[in-house]
This record gives structure tokens, sequence and C-alpha cells, in this order.
């Protein structure tokens, strides 16, 4: 037996949502699960009676399942009608769970079909602490090649990433001057700002000889469903094999992978 308030069942071997034999299940949890995905699933808002119809729950059960859900912000009484939808929390649970994804995971392929269409390096980068950072990578097979390292953080101002990340972040490109890597580095601030806003233009950015000599980069965002930066892809090679038509070529193929990624993301 069970208190009023521990209610638990068993679901029948081989029914709906069928889960191993014995394991028994929260019965407040899964009607209030129930509601939830009646609203997702419906055309909009919906009124108590709705819900229990589509639910299977009766009309009072719902009705306090909807105030208990609605005091957590998990749905949100409309006034003018006195119906229900999901509520605002939902979208930082949605965050949470979006973020707990392993990004290095789902973009691996990703990674390896780029360095094996281009035959350069393929890097995945995250935004974090102000800047971008290389959290996984393909090599080259080329005996010269550029060198990857998981954990080095792009200079904004000087990288293909970085520049990515300054057009799809609020990162201010204003200030004093920027430091010379190389005699290609973007060192004025305008200028740059100019370059970060064809950045974000055009969706793609270059780096060329600009963090070291003789590097050439490519970089594309990796957006979430809501049009946030969540990763960039690059391609990066020496700079007498990975030259403006490689780069172009380079530039096409992160894009369709980018959009992939996106799409995983989305669904995960």
């Amino acid at each position: 037996m069970t208190s009023g308030n521990e209610a638990a069942l068993t679901r029948p071997a081989g029914s709906a949502g069928d889960h191993p034999q014995g394991e028994r299940l929260i019965a407040g949890v899964e009607r209030a699960v129930s509601v939830l995905m009646a609203l997702a699933d419906g055309p909009g808002p919906l009124g108590t009676n709705e819900l229990a119809r589509r639910t299977g729950i009766n009309a009072s059960t719902v009705s306090r399942l909807l105030a208990t859900l609605a005091r957590d912000e998990l749905v949100q009484r409309v006034p003018a009608t006195g119906r229900y939808r999901l509520g605002l929390r939902l979208i930082r649970l949605g965050n949470a769970a979006l973020a707990g994804v392993e990004m290095r995971e789902i973009a691996r392929p990703h990674l390896l079909a780029l360095m094996e269409t281009t035959g350069e390096t393929a890097t995945l980068s995250v935004p974090t602490g102000g800047t971008a950072v290389t959290v996984d990578f393909v090599q080259s097979p080329s005996t010269v090649r550029s060198v990857a390292e998981i954990g080095r953080p792009s200079v904004p101002h000087a990288t293909a990433t970085g520049k990515v990340y300054l057009a799809w972040t609020d990162v201010p490109t204003s200030g004093a001057a920027l430091p010379a890597l190389t005699p290609h580095t973007i060192t004025d601030p305008e200028r740059l700002a100019e370059e970060v806003a064809r950045v974000r233009e055009q969706g793609w950015a270059q780096a060329r000889s600009e963090r070291e000599v003789e590097l050439h980069a490519v970089a594309v965002p990796v957006v979430d469903g809501r049009g946030r930066l969540a990763a960039i892809l690059a391609v990066q090679g020496p700079a007498g094999r990975f030259g403006e038509q490689a780069m172009a070529a380079a530039v096409a193929r992160l894009r369709d992978r980018a959009a992939a990624l996106s799409a995983s993301l989305m669904w995960s």
C-alpha cells in the first residue's frame, strides 16, 4: 500500500510507455506529465475539461494539477479565457537539457566529414568565458598541417572562430588598440567592427595569417533553436595549400554541416 502523498502504480506489461515489469511509477507525476504533453500537442491554450478529455483524467484532478503546475510556472493561465498554456519556466528546463547534451559526441561525425572532404584540420569550439574554446578537432592527414589543441581559446580579433564568436554575441569590439600577433592582424577596433558586421551579414568568417603566419581558416556558427550561438565549426590549414579557392569550397561544406548540427541540437 502507499500513502496518499506517495501514490504509485505498476504498468501492466506491454502497455503504452512500458517500463521494466515491477517498476513502480508515481501516478501523480505521470498525470502531470500527461497534462503537460497535452498542452504541448494542443492547437493552443486548453481548458480544464478539454484537458480532462485529452488525458483521460477527471476534471477535478486536472484542475488541481494545473494549479500546482501554475504555481511553479510550468503552465500559465490565460486571464482572458481561463485556459492554460505551457509556462515560461519550461524554457529554462529545456535550455538546461540542451546544455547537458554532449556536444562533442553529436559533432564528431561532422568533423570527420569536414576533414575528409577538405583534407584540412576541422575544429569544434564552444562559447565560454568571453571567447570560444576548442573542445574537439580532427587532424588533417597531410604531413604539413595546422595543429589544433583542445582547450585552446580563440583570439577574437585574430581568428575565424573568434570573429564568428564576436558576430553572434554581444561582446563589444570597440575600445583600445588590439595586439598585433602577425603583420596581418586587425588591430584597429573600428576596422574590427566592420569585419564583424560583414561576418554577421555573410554568415561566415575567415582569417588569413592573422593569428599565425601562413595559417588560414574559415568558420561558421552553429545556432540553437532560438538562434543563439551554441558552437563554431572551422577548417584550418597552411596558407600555401588552403588558399582562397580551397577556403571558399570549405565554407560551403561548413555551412551544410553546421545546419545539420543545428538540427541535431534542436531535436536532442
